[in-house]
């Protein structure tokens, strides 16, 4: 049998009420979630190449438009997601963030999300719920309005140009932020200050003014008030090594692993401590499981120290 015909290819972390898990697109085409819960021992050793893994299409998960007969098209190690461009291209087109698709009848509710050192407005469909708000990592968040997608549009407009909030927030500033997020109750406070301060704006007509109590996110993600705090952060995969660790916290698409690698001196491969894991780094790769309690072997780096915004950090989509 082929290798495309047996290959398990992880799509990245996915969020629902149920809390996270690993996806993955099957031999067969469809997608499987392995469940990540804390405590969880994660080992995955790395196949013999990465291949793009596709796109959503009207909800379903279609092949790479630049598939050869192996597969989805090849794509390099280090790329961010498990995308080739032509695949990336498309699902642009079909992004609520590009305005292409304004007359989409769903309901889409403005939102902030609390980012730790940032409050950020946002938009989402309504049946998504809180999805999106854990897909970016958000420590805490609420919901002002409900309405159709134009005047959600123009409400995050508004809280953009009138009270200042971002669209956009930065992995580095996300990442920063989970180690010190302080707690629910001062999080919730902030929140409902800038409640109270969007509460005295001409709110656009379309979007039925309802602020939610503030949602706290930290306890499903495993982060405690006291933050995490990784050491060294996972490099592009090659075939032949092996990420393993026991999942300590998980937040938007990181994992953070408590591994227990070599430890040579010089050695760039995991060594003891945590372990930051970009889940969109694996995404594509063929990965198969590994034997119980083995140490990983994939290169890794230091990572750096805390910091805000900085103009090489990777940057969030909008939506």
């Amino acid at each position: 049998m082929s290798e495309e015909r047996t290959a398990w290819r992880p799509t990245g972390l996915v969020w629902s009420d149920d809390g996270a898990g690993l996806e993955w697109l099957t031999p067969a085409g469809g997608t499987r979630t392995s469940p990540l819960p804390v405590g969880a021992n994660l080992a995955l050793t790395v196949g013999t190449d990465r291949r793009c893994l596709g796109l959503w299409w009207e909800g379903r998960r279609v092949p790479c438009v630049s598939a050869t007969p192996s597969g989805g098209a090849l794509l390099d190690a280090g790329a961010k997601s498990g995308q080739c461009e032509s695949c990336a291209a498309i699902a642009r087109t079909r992004s609520v963030a590009t305005d292409t698709r304004l007359d989409d009848p769903r309901e889409f509710r403005v939102y902030l999300a609390h980012h730790g050192s940032v409050v950020k407005a946002g938009i989402t469909a309504a049946q998504r719920r809180q999805a999106r708000l854990l897909e970016q990592g958000a420590l805490s968040s609420l919901f002002l309005s409900t309405g159709t997608l134009v005047s959600a549009r123009r409400c995050e407009s508004l809280l953009t140009t009138a009270l200042g909030l971002p669209q956009q927030v930065h992995t580095a500033r996300k990442r920063a932020a989970r180690a010190a997020p302080g707690t629910a109750s001062s999080r919730a406070a902030e929140l409902s200050a800038v409640v109270g301060r969007a509460a005295a704006l001409d709110w656009p007509p379309g979007q039925a003014w309802d602020p939610t109590e503030p949602a706290d996110h930290t306890v499903g993600y495993g982060l405690a008030d006291g933050g995490v705090v990784p050491t060294r952060q996972l490099d592009p995969l090659r075939p032949g090594v092996t990420v393993a660790g026991e999942v300590i916290c998980r937040v938007g698409r990181d994992l953070y692993l408590a591994s227990a690698g070599p430890t040579t001196p010089g050695d760039s491969t995991t060594g003891g401590g945590v372990l930051l894991v970009d889940t969109g780094l694996l995404a594509g790769w063929d990965l198969g499981r590994a034997a119980a309690g083995v140490a990983g072997t994939a290169s890794t780096s230091p990572v750096a120290a805390p910091a805000g915004t900085g103009s090489g950090a990777e940057q969030d989509a909008l939506f």
